[in-house]
């Protein structure tokens, strides 16, 4: 509660001293679409910007560099909002893995901003974007069951923790975080309930946490590398414009999310969400017209994903067998 009101009170300041109350007005359609965005952001192992990416750069037609942005922006308060309420709560979260991610992800995410981001194009980062996703959401039509019946997890050594969180995050925040502004809970997410076999109630607020440190990084390694005045840096004001509409909405619909995750079936919110995955991978190749070899190449993504997370499973299913032979 206090961080809520300390944050309303802030956004009311800024928008009286700039008069922004038409900059508001103008943006409703993107509050109203973080709405459902920040409630699933802290409901699942999706970032709010995994409801604004989509919206901003398919709905409204802006760039995907405006998308990524938004959602590091966004993603600061409403995921930030959830993390202060997961930990205030008193939800587990697995901090022997997180710790480790978000180390890598301190390292990754200035540094694909910086060298890997500007080299991708439009295209490139929607289809990143859409195929990540229709990969988490297909992996969860198959695996539902069996996800949702999971309880506690796998307690592995600190060399494999240190290895899988570092390496999570790195990968994460440099190659998929730095390029769509989200991603990196999908990563650690898996890892968590396909590797560790973690209960998703403790895979979700450990996602939510580390997207909430990843976006604040992130957010502030935009920031710095704007200030260099390089042009394939710069930031969009209509990102700000966006931010100041949603912000509000994602501050308490991201806790309200993550309330809900101990009040409503879990398999029903995960095949929702599935099926919002895969739909927006079919909406990303209408829209942008995807044909001929792209889209094979983009559904071959989609299929070689599955079989890591195929083979995570695998393992995962060893390790959790020894563990209960030895047992």
């Amino acid at each position: 509660m206090a961080w809520l009101v300390a944050f309303y009170a802030a956004w009311f300041a800024l928008v009286v001293i700039g008069d922004h109350w038409a900059t508001i007005a103008d943006h409703w359609g993107i509050a109203l679409a973080m709405a459902l965005g920040s409630y699933v952001a802290g409901s699942t192992p999706m970032g709010g910007g995994t409801i604004g990416f989509p919206i901003l750069v398919l709905l409204f037609g802006e760039p995907a560099v405006i998308g990524r942005h938004f959602s590091f922006a966004v993603q600061s308060i409403g995921m930030v909002s959830a993390s202060i309420f997961v930990i205030a709560a008193g939800r587990p979260i697995a901090w022997s893995l997180l710790r480790w991610a978000m180390l890598g992800a301190l390292i990754g995410t200035p540094l694909g901003l910086a060298f890997f981001a500007p080299i991708v194009d439009d295209l490139t980062t929607k289809l990143v974007f859409a195929v990540l996703w229709a990969s988490f959401g297909l992996m969860h039509l198959m695996k539902v069951r069996e996800i949702v019946n999971q309880s506690g997890f796998i307690v592995g050594t600190p060399r494999f923790d240190r290895l899988l969180g570092i390496s999570t995050g790195l990968i994460g925040g440099m190659f998929v975080a730095a390029v769509t502004g989200v991603g990196i809970d999908l990563l650690i997410y898996i890892v968590l309930v396909l590797l560790v076999r973690a209960d998703i109630r403790i895979a979700i607020p450990t996602s939510i946490v580390l997207m909430a440190y990843t976006s604040l990084i992130g957010l502030a390694a935009s920031l710095a590398l704007w200030q260099t005045g390089l042009p394939q840096f710069a930031i969009d004001p209509a990102v700000f414009r966006n931010w100041l509409a949603a912000a509000p909405v994602v501050a308490i619909g991201a806790p309200i999310g993550a309330l809900m995750v101990y009040l409503i079936p879990r398999a029903a919110t995960l095949i929702f969400v599935s099926i919002l995955c895969i739909g927006q991978f079919v909406w990303t190749c209408v829209q942008e017209q995807v044909t001929g070899s792209t889209l094979l190449i983009a559904i071959g993504g989609v299929l070689a994903i599955n079989l890591i997370y195929a083979a995570f499973y695998r393992i995962g299913k060893a390790r959790l067998d020894r563990g209960s032979a030895a047992a």
